[in-house]
């Protein structure tokens, strides 16, 4: 099957599939920058990021935007990767910065310098001599202008999701990285999870045929979570579900999905249709278990319970992409993709390919997960099932972006990638708002989407042997 995703990706960009010549009828332009596809402008000397390399570093050194949650849940995996150093943490919160100093501190016998006390201290940090990688994990309406302040202060940023929630921030990110050459990238954990990275491979060795479709998203009942203080500020993301009817989080499935498509690798995505149900199961929630003096009966909710984005490519394919974080139910992100052969499926995993497989029946996916194992979970699946959180893929993102950097690689997920699949948080409300009409979707890459290159499909490499010395 090796020789087929050559020819296959070569038949794609040499002819296309026939549905992609269907043109989208009354696409609506998302705003100004984005009519009819068209990218702003660019500045004299700015450059493209595709296939720029990581400066090579013998150490990484870290500085930590936002220890709540999510930050204070990767401290671990930082810690463990061999040549990351933390150099430095921020909070606007003092004594959560502090905590965290005193934990790197006993564990490494190095304290970080502390920046905390105002929702500016950021930007001291940004500004550090001794910092190379920023780590946003902050509410999301702080993502935008910390990865800006990170990338003018001569850093590469990670940014957990999403890296911006309009469409000029996130065209002004990818500007910015263009201007500043530093990479500015999503921190999309579930591109690196074990099923997804074996169902990429498998894709792009022709095991499903011509991919024609997948479906993912983020179905996650934090109802508890939302009203219980589980984050800080407490209602800082129950509120964002007050005054916006969007997908906010449909990203952990659909970057896998695009990965497999090799969008902005020899495709790109066209244009998103949403809708949304009715915003019912928060009030409900609220009802049954919050006492009278909660903050959250003063709220009035307009978030949909279920949003549903389908957004078509330019070569014709399909990608159903779901966000539910209010209603009841298991755990899932979807994570399916189809073509001409078959199809995979999880939550629970399952297969069927031919001529593998017959009579309209599931197979078990054990068999092809051993043989299409991705080499980054061969290599530190261990490690990342003792380091990191959501079953060992956050150490697998942590690892993999210190080893890119630290050999000078390019990085798997680029600017364009994270501003295509981020865009899908604004695009998905605008066409909410026009009645789920049609939104073009940005080329991010100015025109270079159909250029095949490496991503998350990688080879397998090395991390530099541990500094002498630095314990690690």
């Amino acid at each position: 099957m090796g020789e087929f995703r050559a020819s296959r990706r070569s038949f794609l960009t040499t002819m296309g599939l026939a549905a992609g010549t269907v043109a989208a009828t009354s696409i609506v332009p998302a705003n100004a920058v984005t009519s009819t596809g068209k990218a702003p402008a660019t500045a004299p000397g700015q450059r493209t990021m595709i296939g720029v390399p990581f400066e090579r570093h013998d150490e990484v050194r870290i500085g930590l935007v936002g220890l709540g949650n999510r930050g204070n849940g990767m401290l671990r995996g930082w810690l463990g990767v061999p040549g990351a150093v933390i150099t430095a943490v921020c909070d606007t919160l003092p004594d959560r910065a502090a905590r965290a100093a005193d934990r790197i501190q006993a564990e490494t016998g190095n304290r970080p310098t502390v920046y905390a006390g105002s929702d500016t201290a950021y930007e001291e940090l940004c500004a550090a001599d001794d910092v190379d990688l920023v780590y946003v994990a902050t509410p999301w309406e702080w993502h935008f202008r910390q990865g800006m302040a990170a990338m003018q202060g001569g850093k590469h940023v990670g940014i957990e999701l999403p890296i911006a929630t309009e469409l000029k921030e996130l065209w002004d990110l990818v500007d910015a990285s263009e201007r500043t050459q530093r990479h500015c990238f999503l921190m999309e954990n579930c591109s690196y999870g074990r099923n997804e990275l074996a169902i990429l491979k498998m894709a792009h060795d022709g095991v499903f045929g011509e991919l024609t479709h997948g479906h993912g998203g983020y179905l996650h009942d934090l109802r508890d979570l939302l009203f219980n203080g589980s984050y800080e500020p407490d209602e800082w993301r129950r509120m964002w579900h007050t005054h916006t009817d969007a997908s906010f989080y449909a990203m952990h499935g659909l970057a896998p999905i695009a990965a497999c498509m090799d969008i902005n690798r020899g495709d790109r995505f066209s244009y998103l249709t949403a809708t949304s149900s009715a915003a019912l199961a928060l009030a409900d929630y609220r009802e049954r278990f919050m006492p009278a003096d909660h903050p959250s009966w003063a709220e009035t909710y307009v978030k949909g319970d279920r949003t549903t984005s389908i957004i078509r490519t330019e070569k014709g394919r399909l990608v159903r992409a779901e966000h539910d974080v209010s209603s009841p139910r298991p755990y899932s992100r979807i994570n399916s993709i189809a073509g001409t052969r078959g199809i995979f499926e999880d939550y629970p995993a399952r297969i069927y390919v031919e001529p593998d497989h017959r009579g309209h029946a599931w197979a078990s996916f054990d068999p092809y997960l051993q043989k299409y194992d991705h080499w980054l979970w061969r290599k530190v699946g261990d490690d990342a099932a003792n380091n990191g959180g959501h079953g060992g893929m956050d150490y697998i993102l942590q690892w993999r972006i210190i080893q890119q950097m630290r050999a000078g690689l390019v990085p798997d997920i680029d600017v364009y990638d994270s501003a295509s699949w981020c865009a899908s948080v604004p695009l998905s409300g605008e066409s909410i708002r026009k009645g789920s009409r049609p939104v073009a979707v940005p080329d991010f890459t100015r025109g270079r989407w159909h250029e095949l290159r490496p991503g998350l499909d990688s080879v397998e490499t090395d991390m530099p042997a541990a500094l002498v010395g630095a314990g690690r």
